[in-house]
């Protein structure tokens, strides 16, 4: 990337010493003269100039895994400059060749130079895409962590760096995603106009965004964040209405995805709640199941049993159903309970937290950043710690899995109920997305109606 960024710099610079006049540029009266006396032409470029900025909205893509210092640094000190001098460096060869308008990035170059720079460019743009696929990965992540997706499976790719992680399904989905772009656009022109709506609408929502942070999180007065979200979005706001010009050529593609994505994820949460909502009605507290136990109604079998369960309220219901079913209890009863907190990371000395109750029963509860992937041995490290002593091949892990009924009841659309079904049944496992030993797992079935 520092030899990309290198060879755009020099490139400019050859071409500003063959028009030096071109410099004038840097003073802003030029395009403010052209937006006031060209009129609806003037709208239009702006569509097309937009483009010389896309790119900065990757930028944030990265934050989450290297920090603002290093962005700020190779923004500023190598990305900015060098395509600032490629820019005028192409301004100034069109002054001198017209006819360069055709192609005037490549035709800076000299005649020798061509195959190489198309070799560089394409390695350039191979790892630059790996900014937002990183990125999608990692958001992904995070949606699964904070219940707007359902699981899938996730690989970290570091034992020494958190958020560096791999995930099949959404790799393979963005190639499906790339084959069918390059197949119905056929050129980076007809792309262009699918990449300048995103690209806007994602500046638009960064500064919404920014707004809600600066209120709630830093405390900013209400003024100051308002006046500067307004300059921002009085800018981004022109150059989307400018870009929705080539809605028709391209620029829908963006707009569907981006409405496939809501739906997907706003049926995913809203069914986990409306599913969440029917369990907690059929939840028995869970000290009355506990003096249950100790009239003697249940017999206590040998070893440890842990029942996972998302929420600190009641009687976990596979508890209860392998209880009906079998009319016995394990002497070590643990309830484990995963937890996503809203902050990315947490820290590991606040982790875990250990109760102990009556009749052999634990709580556990282990929280998690929604940059962060819970780990069943990780977990169990901690409660050895606070004196629960755990072994995940020592213990039965005992789960619920929900087979989902389609009914004509309220709460959703009979579209979004069948969504819902699918993303369901097509989750990973609870066993394979903790790490739980698969010979260990015992998994208790039971219908819901939506």
């Amino acid at each position: 990337m520092l030899v990309w960024f290198a060879v755009l710099a020099i490139l400019g610079l050859r071409g500003i010493v063959m028009a030096p006049e071109v410099l004038a540029a840097l003073s802003p009266w030029h395009g403010i003269n052209f937006l006031l006396t060209s009129g609806k032409i003037g709208f239009v470029v702006m569509g097309a100039v937009f483009l010389t900025v896309t790119g900065a909205e990757a930028l944030y893509a990265d934050l989450g895994h290297f920090g603002p210092r290093p962005i700020r640094l190779g923004w500023f000190f190598i990305a900015f400059p060098a395509l600032i001098l490629n820019y005028f460096g192409q301004g100034a060869l069109i002054l001198k060749q017209p006819e360069a308008l055709v192609n005037p990035f490549y035709m800076l170059a000299p005649d020798w130079a061509l195959y190489p720079l198309v070799a560089l460019a394409t390695a350039a743009s191979v790892i630059a895409s790996q900014a937002l696929i990183s990125g999608a990965f990692s958001l992904t992540m995070q949606a699964i962590q904070m219940g707007y997706l359902p699981r899938m499976e996730i690989r970290h790719t570091s034992s020494e760096q958190r958020g560096q992680v791999y995930l099949p399904v959404i790799n393979n989905f963005l190639l499906v995603c790339c084959l069918a772009m390059v197949l119905g656009f056929r050129s980076s022109a007809n792309l262009a106009a699918a990449y300048g709506v995103a690209v806007t609408l994602t500046m638009i929502a960064t500064t919404i965004l920014f707004f809600i942070v600066a209120r709630k999180r830093w405390g900013w007065n209400v003024v100051w964040a308002s006046a500067l979200c307004i300059c921002l979005l009085s800018i981004e706001i022109l150059f989307f209405a400018a870009n929705v010009l080539k809605i028709w050529r391209g620029g829908w593609l963006p707009l569907v995805v981006a409405a496939g994505f809501l739906a997907v994820m706003t049926t995913w949460r809203t069914g986990r709640r409306i599913l969440s909502r029917h369990m907690k009605e059929r939840l028995l507290p869970l000290e009355s199941f506990l003096d249950d136990l100790s009239l003697g109604h249940a017999v206590r079998v040998p070893g440890t049993a842990v029942y996972m369960s998302g929420s600190l309220l009641g009687t976990p219901l596979a508890l209860l159903h392998n209880f009906k079913l079998n009319r016995s209890v394990h002497e070590r009863v643990v309830l484990l309970t995963i937890l996503a907190a809203d902050e990315p990371y947490v820290n590991p000395d606040e982790r875990i937290h250990v109760e102990t109750l009556t009749n052999g029963f634990h709580r556990a509860t282990a929280r998690y950043g929604f940059m962060e992937k819970a780990a069943i041995g990780e977990i169990f490290a901690g409660c050895r710690v606070l004196g629960l002593d755990l072994y995940p091949n020592a213990c039965t892990f005992v789960l619920s899995r929900e087979t989902l009924v389609v009914t004509p009841a309220k709460g959703m659309a009979m579209w979004r109920k069948r969504l819902l079904v699918l993303m369901s049944r097509n989750a990973q496992s609870a066993t394979a997305f903790f790490g739980l030993p698969a010979n260990r797992v015992v998994e208790m079935g039971m219908q819901i109606e939506i």
